[in-house]
């Protein structure tokens, strides 16, 4: 639980700090189109922090091993889903793109089981 809750008080502050820095350093350095991916990689961070964050949260009272998995599947999304479109959205290599439904992928299945913790025990 403590692991997750420092994960993502870190991603609260990454996501912040990188929302700025798109919107003031990588203006007129990267594309229109690289701006929006910077910005859509900062929104499912934040996002996903505040998921994670929750999970963090509901360890305390559900003792499920979904729960961790939850989280783990949270973070694990975030790297792959925010990290490939930030670095995509700066190098336009297309085989960063390529990696984000991974991350995608990852979000789903941190929702399923967060789902499903959630109903079964409580």
């Amino acid at each position: 639980m403590k692991f997750l809750l420092i994960a993502a008080v870190i991603n609260g502050f990454l996501s912040v700090a990188l929302g700025a820095f798109g919107a003031h350093g990588l203006e007129g350095k990267v594309s229109e189109k690289g701006l929006d991916q910077w910005g859509k990689a900062v929104d499912y961070q934040m996002f996903h922090t505040m998921a994670l964050f929750g999970t963090a949260l509901l360890m305390g009272r559900i003792q499920a091993g979904m729960m961790t998995g939850a989280g783990w599947f949270f973070l694990i999304g975030i790297v792959l889903f925010s990290g490939s479109l930030y670095i995509y959205a700066v190098t336009e290599i297309k085989t960063f793109a390529m990696i984000t439904p991974l991350g995608g992928l990852s979000f789903l299945i941190g929702w399923i089981l967060l789902g499903y913790a959630i109903i079964k025990h409580l």
